[in-house]
């Protein structure tokens, strides 16, 4: 293997993949770092139609070292090997401010995992910040985005339905799923009620419709454990396969960056230091361009990391930005509840997918009360045999009762958006090593006033939604969760358009490093109320191509 390459992308995950794909099929020959364990397509998804008697602990999984991932929504026995152990992978926080990071490292990282939600930001959230003066304002609007939304999408495959929603634009969709009776029901009621709000089917990386070397999805709702039909979006199952096409890829696993190098007086960062994962080896690459893609907060550590003479406190952190403005979205069980006369319906398959109601406070209006928003996911379901659990009942008659689906509920989940604050940010523990003596990350992220004046109207607009339908109102919950359980942590490497306040400028390049770009979500100098991913990845492509036709021009 020669140590020289025209890129490195550190990681694998759903933007890594990206980069590597962008970058390798534009000509460059890159080499692909991931810390983790190779996994490979279909082969390697070793759980994927085990049953779960043939489990060890029956689908629930020994969690004693996973008290953190075990918190994750798709952790369960299944699919626990694509999840970190948490005792061979700490992280320190705050006493009474404890934040749920929840990682995946292998090849594909956390795309082998993640929910799917695949929504598009608009001129509502990229125009936040400085409509309110909270965080710097965006160095771009929805019309620098859009045309790699519509590339992302095209690729990818995302199903989902056009509703024309300026707080939500439309992309270029797939054939949607289909609501159920329930959800159906109150679509209708909720839209009748409120003329500002919609119920819309969750617009997912699951494909209705095949594409080359992937089939439709099976409607099996096991995802995370790695799906064989290349049915949703992964890195194995999308750009992997691309990047590989090419010939130009070299993929390296088992190999954590320590720090990116930096040349001053070039001022350009000249490639990475990596140690192998087992034998603690360290090995230099070289790179004329540098993709940081290792999740955002694992980014942020490889530049607090990266020192220099020039930046002791991390690469390109001139202005004490580096991990600072850290986000996730505060959510919460807004509400759950009943809902009658349906008990003669059912449903056959496992949708991979819930409803979504977009934001619809300060859209068209102002609400003084807070600033900004929220959404929902969620859904209408019947409970299953597990219910019995917790269920009335002994014996035959129990049995019996559980053999037919149990009665219909409609739960949904607030999502708000999180301001962001200086004073929510990640530092080094240099005291308390990592196993592979790097010293560990700590998260400080908490909610402010805001963002739990948000989920308390969110309560409170769930419970009036749910009602609708004529049910009881089961649980409604109207204070965030811990930080870290909506898994869509960003910042701390924000962009910007100023040096001093932000560490990206708005092609996802660093302002003081010409050649480095960072492009996962710790770039994001806000964080909306929907799902960023499919941001995200629109950023790497849209990076890509201005970095490859930068480098070319030889301006960088």
């Amino acid at each position: 293997m020669t140590p020289q390459f025209d890129a490195i992308v550190i990681g694998s995950g759903i933007t890594g993949g990206w980069a590597a794909k962008e970058l390798t099929e534009k000509g460059l020959k890159v080499l692909m770092i991931e810390r983790g364990r190779h996994i490979e397509h279909i082969k390697d998804y070793t759980t994927e139609t085990k049953a779960p008697w043939e489990m060890p602990f029956r689908g629930f999984g020994d969690r004693r070292d996973y008290p953190v991932q075990s918190q994750g929504r798709e952790f369960d026995e299944w699919s626990q090997p694509h999840f970190v152990n948490d005792r061979e992978n700490p992280y320190q926080t705050d006493p009474g401010a404890p934040f749920t990071w929840i990682r995946s490292y292998q090849l594909g990282g956390r795309s082998l995992v993640w929910g799917r939600q695949s929504y598009r930001w608009s001129d509502v959230d990229f125009g936040a910040n400085k409509l309110d003066g909270h965080g710097v304002d965006w160095p771009i609007r929805y019309r620098d985005v859009a045309p790699w939304y519509d590339h992302v999408e095209n690729f990818i495959g995302v199903s989902g339905s056009r509703e024309g929603l300026p707080q939500l634009p439309d992309g270029q969709f797939q054939p949607p799923m289909a609501l159920n009776v329930v959800e159906r029901s109150l679509k209708q009621q909720i839209e009748h009620a409120y003329p500002d709000r919609k119920l819309i089917i969750g617009r997912v990386a699951n494909l209705t419709e095949p594409k080359v070397g992937r089939a439709p999805c099976q409607y099996r709702s096991i995802c995370a454990r790695g799906c064989s039909y290349g049915a949703y979006f992964s890195t194995q199952s999308s750009t992997l396969p691309a990047a590989r096409a090419t010939g130009n890829l070299t993929l390296l696993t088992d190999h954590v960056v320590e720090r990116i190098d930096y040349d001053a007086r070039s001022g350009r960062a000249t490639g990475v230091r990596a140690l192998d994962t087992h034998s603690r080896q360290g090995v230099s690459y070289s790179a004329r361009l540098v993709f940081l893609c290792a999740g955002a907060f694992n980014s942020v550590g490889v530049l607090l990391r990266s020192t220099s003479e020039k930046y002791p406190s991390g690469l390109g952190n001139s202005g004490d930005v580096l991990g600072r403005y850290i986000m996730d979205h505060a959510n919460t069980l807004s509400a759950v509840g009943t809902v009658p006369g349906f008990e003669g319906h059912t449903t056959f398959g496992n949708r991979p997918t819930g409803i979504v109601i977009p934001r619809f406070r300060n859209v068209s209006q102002t609400d003084h009360r807070f600033l900004r928003g929220y959404s929902y996911q969620g859904g209408a379901y019947q409970g299953e045999y597990p219910r019995g659990a917790s269920s009335p009942g002994i014996g035959l008659a129990l049995k019996q009762e559980l053999r037919a689906p149990g009665p219909w509920h409609f739960a949904l989940v607030g999502f708000a958006e999180c301001l962001p604050r200086a004073e929510n940010r990640i530092t080094l523990d240099t005291k308390a090593k990592e196993p592979n003596g790097l010293a560990q990350l700590k998260i400080r992220l908490e909610f402010g006033e805001n963002e739990k004046a948000l989920l308390a109207d969110a309560a409170e607009q769930a419970k009036a939604m749910i009602g609708l339908g004529g049910g009881n109102i089961g649980l409604s919950l109207g204070a965030p969760g811990t930080p870290g359980t909506a898994i869509h942590e960003m910042g701390g490497a924000r962009m910007g358009l100023d040096p001093a306040t932000s560490i990206l400028n708005g092609r996802n390049q660093a302002h003081e490093v010409s050649n480095l770009f960072v492009t996962d979500g710790a770039c994001m100098a806000s964080s909306a109320c929907q799902n960023p991913s499919l941001t995200y990845m629109a950023l790497t492509v849209r990076a890509a191509d201005y970095a490859v036709t930068q480098l070319k021009a030889g301006s960088i």
